[in-house]
């Protein structure tokens, strides 16, 4: 498909109404979408065909101080991304300490475990095993 011969014209005009803030035909957002959208043009115009019109575009966006919406969505989304990324560091250092505790507990009840059954083993143990208790039977109930 080949590009209408006014399309650059059309785009700068685009570019104009919404830098002014009166968009007509898109939401007026700092985006090639919203250029494309409010020149009429396809897209891929800006991305492909007229790079320099959309680097433009973005530079006046710039100067005026402002900053492209989709430039915000992203440091939006880095932010959120590294406090979630903060959260994990800390839920793992978290699971690591448990890891360590719970190593060390059964490290220690292996230790104690081992000596229980040496004693059993020796000629005279000082050690009684305790009767161990039945366990419950589960209770029917009658409806």
């Amino acid at each position: 498909m080949s590009p209408a011969p006014d399309e650059r014209d059309r785009i700068r005009a685009a570019m104009d109404q919404i830098l002014a803030g009166a968009p007509e035909h898109s939401n007026g957002a700092l985006t090639i979408v919203a250029l494309a959208q409010e020149a009429q043009v396809p897209r891929n115009a800006l991305t492909q065909r007229h790079l320099d019109l959309k680097n433009e575009f973005y530079e006046k966006v710039r100067a005026r101080g402002a900053m492209p919406d989709s430039e915000k969505r992203l440091r939006r989304q880095v932010t959120k991304l590294k406090e979630l990324r903060a959260a994990d560091a800390k839920e793992l250092a978290t699971l690591r300490s448990d890891v360590e505790a719970l190593v060390g507990a059964l490290h220690q009840a292996q230790m104690e475990n081992r000596q229980l059954r040496q004693r059993l083993a020796a000629p005279d143990p000082t050690v009684r095993s305790l009767p161990t208790q039945p366990r419950p039977r589960a209770v029917r109930r009658r409806s």
